[in-house]
């Protein structure tokens, strides 16, 4: 069994981006929806209650457009809406959470000093803490809120390198990096910050996100319920996003090609 229906991918704006890339690199064959909701970001900065309230309009339109599986491409609206759209609907929801697991591992039972660069709404639900507790005891783990770098990615100023390392360090120079064996980015929006985030970190700290992991996770999904793309169908990706201007409309764009 085989399906030709999309994948329905959101995020609070821009960074799920990163997400549809690891998608269109990993399933090539995939249809993909995406929504951003540039109108409403940050949501990093709301209330749970507001989370959930435009995750589940947004889930309800892409079961409208008839979506086979939806990825929650946003670590905030996944710690405070996925039980619940869960719940409402029957298809696949894939959400995302901080890669701390991996980040964990790569001491092979050794103890890590592991930085989480995240919005403050993910480090704050239950769900993260969940999370932090499973692993707290035998690793030293920091949350570090990081809710300017969405708004520059937001605001169309990846480039602007000064503005960004000014931010890194006011974020970063607390700490002392090199006894830091990983940094965690937990919010989509960060990845497009990579090659800042390595100029700033030494060598010998890695940089984790979890991108390819959620990706490997709905293939499995995908694959166990018979609705993987035939391999013979041509992938593509679709953008849509609350906020219409042409702006964000060439931001997407050129982040999708990035």
């Amino acid at each position: 069994m085989v399906s030709r229906a999309a994948i329905g991918v959101f995020d609070s704006g821009l960074g799920g981006l990163s997400v549809v890339r690891q998608l269109r690199h990993d399933l090539p064959n995939e249809r993909v929806l995406y929504f951003g909701d540039s109108a409403n970001a940050p949501y990093g900065r709301k209330t749970p209650e507001q989370v959930r309230e435009l995750s589940f309009g947004i889930v309800e339109r892409f079961v409208r457009q008839g979506v086979k599986a939806v990825v929650i491409a946003c670590n905030t609206a996944t710690s405070a809406a996925v039980d619940a759209l869960r719940e409402a609907y029957d298809i696949p929801i894939i959400g995302m959470e901080p890669a701390l697991k991996p980040a964990c591992d790569r001491g092979h039972g050794t103890a890590q000093r592991i930085i989480v660069a995240a919005t403050p709404l993910t480090l704050h639900e239950p769900k993260f803490k969940r999370l932090m507790t499973r692993f707290s005891d035998q690793h030293t783990i920091f949350s570090q809120p990081c809710p300017d770098l969405v708004e520059i990615l937001e605001h169309g100023q990846l480039e602007d390198r000064d503005r960004v390392m000014r931010t890194l360090h006011g974020y970063l120079d607390q700490y002392d990096l090199d006894a830091i064996d990983s940094v965690v980015l937990g919010c989509t929006h960060f990845p497009f910050f990579r090659s800042y985030f390595r100029e700033l970190l030494p060598e010998t700290t890695a940089i984790i996100d979890g991108n390819a992991g959620t990706v490997r996770h709905l293939q499995v999904v995908l694959e166990s319920l018979g609705k993987l793309a035939p391999e013979d169908a041509t992938g593509s990706a679709e953008l849509h996003n609350s906020d219409p201007s042409e702006r964000v409309a060439a931001l997407e764009r050129s982040l999708l090609e990035r």
